[in-house]
C-alpha cells in the first residue's frame, strides 16, 4: 500500500530511543519519482562514532530479500566512514591499499541473504569468468577436505542453533593456518568486489599493513565496527523465514545458497524488509552504545 507525504510509517511511540529511523520521523512516498517502483526512505541513524543521514531508495511491491542486500551493505559502508572519520581524527589513517590481500587468507562469514546475492551475481556473469571461480572454488573445498575442515565447515554452514564464538574460533585459527587464499582472490585482487561480503568491507586496520602478514601474532589495530551488516542481514532471515541464526563460510555459500534456493526466492514488501532491517541494526546499534559506556545520541 502506497502513504502518502506526511503518512506515519509506524504507531507513535514505535521509534526506540538512540536511533531515529526517518528525519521526521515519517517514510514519505515521492509521488513525482521517475521510478514509480521506488519508495524513498530518509534515514537518520545514530552511532557510537556520530549520526549518519542518508536516503534508501526501496523497491516497493514484493522482492527477494536479495533486493535489500545492496542498500543494506551501503548502510553499513556509510556508518564505517564514521569510524574512519573518526580513526583519522585521533591520528590513525587506515593502512589497507588496493593489492593488499593479507586479509583474504581468513575465513569469512556470509549471512544467507549475502548468499543467495552471491549466486545471484556470479551466474549472471560471462560463461568463461563463471567456470573460472567455479574451479577455484572447487580446489578450494578440496583443499580444506585433505585439511579436515571441509566437514567441520559444513556443519556450521548447516547448524540449526547459533553457533557461539567460542566453538568458531578454533576452526577461524585451523582455517587461517592453512594461508589458503579466498577462492574468489585472482593475482591478490578480489574477483567479485562490487558483490564482496560485508565482512571484507568491514575489516580496516590503522597499523601497519606488513603486520597483517600474520594477525594472529601481530598487534593489528582494526577500525570499530559500529554495526556489522553481515550480523544484520543474517538475524533479518532468521526472523523472516523463522530459521535459525547463522553464517555460512564463504568457501560454501554457492554451494549452501543453491542448495536453499527455493527459501531464497520468497518474497516480502520492500519496506517491510527495510523496517524489519532497520529494527534489527537499532537492536545491534544499543548493545555497542553500552558497550562502549556511551549514552545514546538524543
Amino acid at each position: 500500500m502506497r502513504r502518502s507525504a506526511g503518512e506515519s510509517n509506524r504507531e507513535a511511540g514505535d521509534v526506540p530511543a538512540g536511533m531515529q529511523l526517518t528525519n521526521r520521523p515519517v517514510v514519505f512516498y515521492d509521488a513525482s519519482m521517475t521510478v514509480p517502483s521506488l519508495e524513498r526512505f530518509d534515514i537518520v541513524v545514530n552511532t557510537p562514532a556520530g549520526r549518519l543521514n542518508t536516503v534508501l531508495d526501496v523497491p516497493t511491491g514484493f522482492v527477494p530479500i536479495t533486493s535489500i542486500v545492496p542498500l543494506t551493505r551501503r548502510l553499513g559502508e556509510e556508518i564505517l566512514k564514521l569510524e574512519e572519520h573518526r580513526s583519522r581524527e585521533t591520528g590513525h589513517t587506515v593502512s589497507c591499499r588496493m593489492g593488499c590481500a593479507a586479509c583474504c587468507r581468513m575465513l569469512v562469514p556470509l549471512s544467507p541473504p549475502e548468499a543467495f546475492s552471491l549466486v545471484e551475481y556470479i551466474e549472471q556473469l560471462p560463461t568463461e569468468r563463471r567456470e573460472a571461480i567455479e574451479r577455484n572454488v572447487t580446489h578450494t573445498k578440496a583443499e580444506l577436505a585433505e585439511h579436515g575442515l571441509l566437514d567441520r565447515l559444513q556443519a556450521v554452514a548447516n547448524a540449526e542453533r547459533p553457533i557461539a564464538d567460542e566453538e568458531l574460533e578454533p576452526i577461524n585459527r585451523a582455517y587461517y593456518a592453512l594461508r589458503h587464499p579466498c577462492p574468489f582472490l585472482e593475482n591478490e585482487m578480489c574477483s567479485i568486489y562490487e558483490a564482496r561480503p560485508a565482512a571484507c568491507r568491514e575489516l580496516l586496520v590503522t597499523s601497519p599493513a606488513e603486520l597483517c602478514d600474520n594477525m594472529v601474532e601481530n598487534p593489528v589495530k582494526p577500525v570499530p565496527v559500529s554495526v556489522r551488516i553481515g550480523t544484520v542481514l543474517g538475524l533479518l532471515w532468521a526472523s523472516i523465514s523463522g530459521s535459525s541464526p547463522r553464517l555460512v563460510p564463504l568457501p560454501l555459500a554457492l554451494d549452501w545458497a543453491r542448495q536453499h534456493r527455493k527459501a531464497g526466492m520468497q518474497q516480502w514488501t520492500g519496506s517491510h524488509l527495510i523496517d524489519r532491517m532497520l529494527d534489527t541494526m537499532w537492536r545491534i546499534l544499543s548493545h555497542e552504545f553500552e558497550r562502549r559506556g556511551q549514552p545514546p545520541m538524543p
